[in-house]
């Protein structure tokens, strides 16, 4: 039975070029101060310019010194309500903290100082579009607030229907992560445009805090749709915790803080419908689920099951089978999942944490890159390739960049509503 993803998805993220603002020109007449005495002071380029109308509600203010440097920056509404907002890790706009309003005017009031202490202030009023008619592009966060994730715990952002191309760069561009300790990273988009995931070139360290924010309500994507909505969760990384599954000795090693735990047997995926070998992540878990094959080529059954724990969308579970408890260890059985004991099931529900890294080598068939969380399952070379955005050259494993204090990141895959998904099992 075909489930929609439900809504569950982390270090500072690749600074970005900044978001063009669209919308229609009256004029580009700014009120400039200048500073003190008779001199002038820096000049500024602000956008949106003076007097646009039909802003994106996404607007980000853009702002840039000649002369000097931005050294304040107040947005209020037609109200005279000020508008929180962040910059950008690159300096180049500050990002208001949640959508504008459909049909408001804004101020925007930018202060610039130069080398001799003079300043220029410039203004600009702006006003945003009605509420658009076009379709939204849907878009899921599988990174909820409040939660421990283990240490390979990947940002998932889903888009339905996928998003093209050519529109990836601006969609990744209001993707921000921020991590405490910082660890930077970038997103990297699947090739079919549905999903997008973020992850650092190395595991993240444990009681790292993660912020995540897919910022794409009223962002214009493509020709002919907007973004739904502005998401955001704050979640911690737990203790790390492994599980590798072996084929050819039908076992499951458990290792914690890398440290061997346990050894457990298993049973994997008969020769007809074998498991996948790669690199997975547990992406939630099940204390009692139902698997319904019918419709699927080689299901037709429904059973319930204790101690589910996902690994693809495809429906490749680790859960308790007491039915194959003498095959396992021995003979694969299952239509794809990875059989345990109901005691060792119930044990490693104690132990792991969605975000837990999980290996299975020496099956007949590899993972597809996709089918669940699967940043992991490729060298971090060849997941930096899937960003639509420029990656430093100096992001690589085991190594960290300092990022620009207070700076809130963005700059790559974008979030959305995911692919449908089975719970097939077996």
């Amino acid at each position: 039975m075909d489930v929609r993803r439900r809504l569950t998805l982390l270090a500072v993220t690749i600074a970005a070029t900044p978001l063009v603002i669209g919308g229609c020109t009256a004029d580009q007449r700014s009120a400039v101060k200048g500073g003190h005495g008779k001199a002038s002071g820096p000049s500024v380029t602000m956008t949106p310019a003076d007097r646009t109308k039909d802003v994106p509600i996404s607007a980000e203010v853009g702002a840039k010194a000649s002369g000097g440097k931005i050294t304040a920056v107040k947005l209020t509404d037609d109200k005279g309500q000020p508008v929180p907002a962040e910059v950008r890790e690159d300096g180049s706009s500050w990002v208001p903290s949640r959508p504008l309003q459909n049909s408001r005017t804004y101020t925007a009031e930018v202060t610039a100082t130069g080398d001799s202490g003079r300043t220029t202030t410039q203004k600009t009023t702006f006003t945003t579009m009605a509420k658009s008619t076009k379709p939204a592009i849907k878009t899921e966060l599988y990174f909820t607030g409040d939660q421990t994730y283990g240490t390979a715990m990947p940002l998932v952002v889903a888009f339905d229907p996928p998003i093209p191309k050519e529109a990836r760069a601006d969609v990744q561009r209001r993707l921000f992560v921020k991590t405490d300790p910082p660890q930077p990273g970038t997103w990297s988009w699947e090739s079919d445009g549905k999903q997008a995931e973020y992850r650092a070139p190395d595991f993240w360290k444990s009681g790292t805090k993660i912020s995540v924010r897919s910022a794409l309500e009223g962002l214009p994507i493509g020709k002919d749709a907007f973004g739904d909505a502005d998401r955001s969760a704050t979640s911690k990384v737990g203790r790390q915790v492994s599980l590798d599954i072996d084929n050819g000795t039908k076992q499951m090693s458990v290792y914690q803080e890398g440290k061997l735990l346990r050894k457990i047997p298993v049973s994997l995926g008969k020769s007809s419908t074998p498991s996948s070998s790669g690199t997975m992540v547990i992406m939630e878990k099940f204390d009692r689920t139902t698997f319904d094959t019918r419709g699927d080529p080689n299901g037709g059954y429904v059973v319930d099951v204790d101690d589910a724990q996902r690994l693809t969308w495809g429906g490749e579970f680790i859960h308790s089978a007491p039915w194959s408890e003498g095959e396992q260890g021995y003979t694969n059985t299952s239509h794809g999942c990875a059989n345990v004991s109901a005691a060792a099931a119930d044990w490693l529900m104690g132990i792991t944490q969605v975000g837990d890294l999980v290996t299975v080598k020496g099956t007949e068939v590899k993972l597809d890159q996709g089918n669940g969380f699967t940043a992991w399952n490729v060298s971090w070379d060849e997941f930096a390739k899937g960003s639509a955005l420029p990656v430093p050259a100096g992001l690589k494993p085991t190594q960290s960049a300092a990022p620009h204090p207070g700076a809130v990141a963005g700059g790559s895959a974008a979030p959305a509503p995911e692919p449908s998904k089975s719970n097939s099992g077996g």
